[in-house]
Formats: C-alpha cells, sequence, structure tokens
C-alpha cells in the first residue's frame, strides 16, 4: 500500500491510500491549503492504526 498527495482540480491538497493493485482503500475526505497540512493529516491516519473498532 502507499500514499497518493495530489492537487485536486480547485488547487486543494488531498491525500489517497492505495491498494498495491491501485484500488483505493481510504481517501482524505477534505481538501487543504497547504501541503505540509496534508501531509500531517497522513500522519495522523498513520497513527490511527491502533484504534479500536466499533461496531454501531
Amino acid at each position: 500500500m502507499y500514499y497518493q498527495l495530489y492537487r485536486d482540480s480547485q488547487g486543494y491538497w488531498r491525500w489517497r491510500l492505495k491498494a498495491g493493485n491501485g484500488q483505493i482503500v481510504s481517501d482524505s475526505g477534505e481538501g487543504y491549503v497547504n501541503k505540509a497540512d496534508c501531509l500531517a493529516g497522513i500522519s495522523l491516519n498513520k497513527g490511527s492504526s491502533n484504534a479500536p473498532i466499533y461496531e454501531s
């Protein structure tokens, strides 16, 4: 898996987490004005791997 960092059509930074076969597993859901903020969003996503899972 890998993260893809890109700019959308409005110029906002976004990220996608892609599987090895190119399928999108997750995405940012919001656009970031600053590239550094987008990279921080990726770090938050990476850091949440130990978060519990709750079913509702």
